[in-house]
């Protein structure tokens, strides 16, 4: 899979954790996000990843941010982007079930690194259950 990350100043680390658990698990990986912890704009590091997953150049998205709230508000106005804020790995699952997720948005401030990276091994292993959820799934954009 080809997974395209971002993240702003309160990332790197977990950014940095993650590239190494999905190269190591045979993932190519697009990096969009800092490497420093100089403050930067979330919007300049969530809106490429967005476009890698819109454009299929990427697989899943990944984004990352203090809270998660603000990246993942930035890919979220992208209209095939359905980016899911995820703090547990039970989350993580069901944005994958239920609701297609395509780009998980992961609170650097409020979750360690090693639950960082089992939120994406479930979020990437994890397939959309279709059925009564597609429906729902197929009204969330604005088109």
């Amino acid at each position: 899979m080809t997974i395209s990350i971002g993240n702003d100043h309160a990332g790197p680390e977990y950014k940095n954790a993650i590239v190494k658990y999905l190269e190591a698990n045979g993932h190519t990986v697009i990096n969009h996000g800092t490497d420093t912890f100089d403050s930067v704009d979330y919007p300049d590091f969530g809106h490429p990843v967005a476009y890698d997953v819109e454009s299929k150049k990427a697989d899943f998205g990944i984004v990352i941010c203090g809270s998660g709230n603000g990246i993942a508000m930035t890919a979220n106005k992208h209209q095939d982007i359905r980016c899911a804020l995820c703090w547990t790995v039970e989350i993580a699952e069901l944005a994958r079930q239920h609701n297609n997720a395509n780009v998980i948005s992961i609170p650097a401030r409020y979750t360690s690194i090693q639950q960082a990276i089992e939120m994406v091994e479930v979020f990437l292993i994890t397939e959309f259950e279709g059925g009564r959820h597609s429906n729902r799934v197929n009204k969330i954009a604005c088109k």
